[in-house]
């Protein structure tokens, strides 16, 4: 496809659609998000581009990992490595290069890598309560790491109306016929409106997964075990405290890729490879206050810890050496926000936020013929810390009736320090500065906004980009690197919003300059098990820009369409030398419709695609996981079929890869699942 193909498309779509839209509006399809502005408002007010996933959607989308409920959806792409894990692609960046929050608190920690991962699988999304993404960088609200967008996770919060003591309970089990898995979901609530404890816990099982045409992938199976709980109490008027602890495991999951051969490899590149295990625990304390004071309208504070494991178990192929690691990532974290109206046209938010994180690694070899066990460098040095705090403001002014301006500024600094080891000598990274962002959003009529945004991002480089010594994926064996530097991002895009009784979209063009960019670079050299030596180097620059699409459009009262598109294209720059960005996703999005043709049923049938990808990086040519030459464009037809019986009982049956279509996934390390049944039953009190 040419690169211009795409851009016709998307002004096609803006010039098609703009004769729908009403000139007034009625009823609209609003929907609230906190993620954009740190504060609650209404995704058609604010000058960025945002998705929002409801709990519905989630269970709608059975997803096995959370990031798998946002495949489709405008501006994002899923990419799987192995089973059981799982990341979203933002405007053609991934991994650390997009912030990832829990209930406010920050997953991305300092073993987080700029490349897919599988710590944002140790969020369990059956105790969710809706996902929300912010496309574009942030960094002006949430420091390091916001660079192609923000996907905020927030955790359910039930509340109870009255005073009397009330409980609710759920019970949701879940079977999918494509890799016989079941997941079941256990919810208890009780309390009444100043007082709630509640309680959750998911229990997941994963067998072979059956690629389309009907062959049984290996090292697919994996289990999940999860538990959160919740108590919030309003201590006073207007002053709110929670206390939530989640917990979530993976004991044993098989990396696909290093133990399948993939395209060029008559061998896979491991004997055995298992990440064992992979645990995350965390605790957090927060308070909200409602109560007007002098300084704030509303204000929240919290304090928390995350524990991420990460833990492997692995052996090259033909070796007789196993090794096993214990990585493990302690963030602790304090914030404090808080807003106010200065006056009828400027509100105020305000905040900081400080962060610390320390490191434990270690690794051990057996040699598995004599059973001699020996210490060997770790995968991060071990006692490594990183410290981050930042303090940041946003305007929010209105200038006359029909312009509003979205001004932020933050302050920040990093110190990263990587004690001796026997790779390199102590290290200290210190790096402190600004970012800002500035949006506009102008009504041309009471349904329909134009917008635009010009913002910064960029990323401290954590432990993991400066000290990392080990394997890869894609056969490459990285060594440490101690004098990176910070990379960053400015992106300019525009376009515009519509919301109404029948209409809610968007459509957003972007430009993105990322500079300093963290690279992994090949030395030259090869390890005595054939693994390519890379290190990790501030060599790179990248021009990203793209177009994202989205509409709701509802044809009756019954009846709602819904489209999705997404187009990126990057180029990089190193050394002189121009070629196609690594990993860009090829166009690609959804088009279903919903129709309801009585109170308690819902008919759906939708369709998810992508275009053929043959821009491929020089990494991408030797990534064993990528077709060579290029991956075939793909498209599935899914439908699906719920029945809301009563206040209590809800059940659904979706039909998915209707046509058993064998595909993968650009950039994944193994092929989508066939034709397949998933049966949802929900138990409500």
């Amino acid at each position: 496809m040419k690169t211009g193909q795409p851009t016709s498309l998307a002004a096609l779509l803006a010039g098609s659609l703009l004769p729908l839209v009403p000139a007034h509006s009625a009823e609209a399809l609003e929907t609230i998000q906190v993620t954009a502005t740190r504060r609650a408002e209404s995704t058609f007010d604010v000058p960025v581009a945002t998705d929002v996933i409801g709990r519905d959607e989630i269970r709608a989308a059975a997803p096995q990992t959370v990031m798998e409920a946002l495949r489709g959806q405008a501006g994002a792409y899923v990419q799987q490595t192995t089973p059981g894990q799982g990341i979203v692609i933002l405007r053609g960046l991934k991994g650390s290069e997009v912030l990832h929050v829990v209930d406010g608190f920050r997953l991305n920690d300092a073993i987080f890598r700029n490349a897919p991962n599988q710590y944002v699988a140790l969020v369990d999304s059956q105790s969710l309560s809706r996902i929300e993404v912010v496309r574009g960088p942030m960094s002006a609200l949430y420091g390091s790491d916001a660079m192609g967008g923000v996907v905020q996770m927030l955790t359910l919060e039930p509340r109870i109306a009255g005073s009397e003591w009330q409980v609710r309970g759920l019970l949701r089990s879940m079977y999918g016929s494509a890799d016989d898995s079941t997941l079941s979901r256990a919810e208890v609530a009780l309390g009444h409106e100043r007082l709630v404890m509640s309680g959750g816990a998911t229990y997941q099982d994963v067998n072979e997964r059956r690629a389309g045409g009907g062959e049984d992938s290996p090292f697919t199976r994996f289990t999940a075990r999860a538990a959160d709980a919740k108590v919030r109490a309003t201590v006073t008027e207007g002053n709110e405290l929670t206390l939530s602890l989640q917990y979530s495991e993976q004991p044993r999951t098989p990396r696909y890729d290093e133990l399948t051969p993939g395209y060029g490899q008559s061998q896979p590149a491991s004997a055995l490879y298992w990440f064992e295990p992979q645990r995350r625990d965390f605790v957090q304390l927060r308070w909200r206050g409602s109560r007007p004071t002098g300084a704030w309208d509303s204000a929240e504070a919290q304090v928390g810890q995350q524990r991420i494991e990460d833990g492997r178990r692995n052996r090259d192929f033909g070796s007789r050496n196993e090794d096993r690691e214990s990585n493990d990532d302690t963030s602790r974290g304090l914030t404090f926000q808080a807003s106010k109206a200065v006056d009828a046209s400027h509100q105020l938010t305000y905040g900081i936020d400080v962060y610390r994180d320390d490191v434990e690694s270690s690794r051990t070899r057996t040699d598995i013929a004599t059973g001699t066990t020996s210490m060997r460098v770790p995968r991060f040095p071990d006692g490594s810390t990183m410290f981050q705090a930042g303090v940041f403001v946003a305007d929010d002014w209105s200038v006359g009736e029909r312009l509003d301006v979205l001004g932020g500024l933050r302050w920040s600094t990093s110190r990263t320090r990587l004690p001796a080891s026997s790779t390199f000598d102590a290290t200290t990274v210190d790096d402190d500065g600004f970012a800002g962002n500035l949006g506009v959003a102008y009504t041309l009529s009471e349904d329909v906004r134009l917008i635009a945004n010009l913002g910064q991002g960029f990323r401290a480089p954590n432990v993991f980009d400066l000290g990392t010594f080990g394997d890869r994926p894609g056969n490459r064996f990285n060594v440490p690197n101690p004098d990176l530097q910070p990379e960053h991002v400015t992106t300019l895009d525009a376009g515009w919003k519509v919301l109404n009784d029948r209409l809610e979209g968007e459509l957003v063009g972007y430009y993105s300059r990322y500079r300093d960019k963290i690279t992994s670079a090949l030395t030259g050299a090869v390890t005595d098990s054939g693994r390519l030596v890379v290190q990790s180097r501030n060599a790179a620059s990248l021009v990203l820009y793209g177009a994202e699409f989205a509409l709701r459009h509802r044809l009756a009262d019954s009846v709602e369409w819904r489209t999705q598109l997404t187009w990126t294209h990057g180029e990089e720059t190193l050394a002189g030398d121009d070629y196609p960005a690594d990993r860009i996703p090829p166009l690609n999005g959804s088009a279903g419709i919903t129709w309801r043709p009585a109170t308690r049923w819902t008919l759906d049938g939708w369709v998810n695609f992508a275009g053929q990808q043959d821009r491929y990086s020089p990494r991408d040519e030797i990534d064993p996981r990528i077709r060579p030459g290029s991956t075939p464009g793909w498209s599935t037809l899914n439908v699906r079929a719920a029945w809301e019986a009563n206040a209590h009982v809800y059940a659904s049956l979706q039909f998915g890869n209707l046509g058993d279509r064998r595909y993968r996934e650009f950039g994944s390390g193994l092929d989508a699942a066939g034709r397949g049944t998933v049966l949802t039953v929900e138990l409500r009190m």
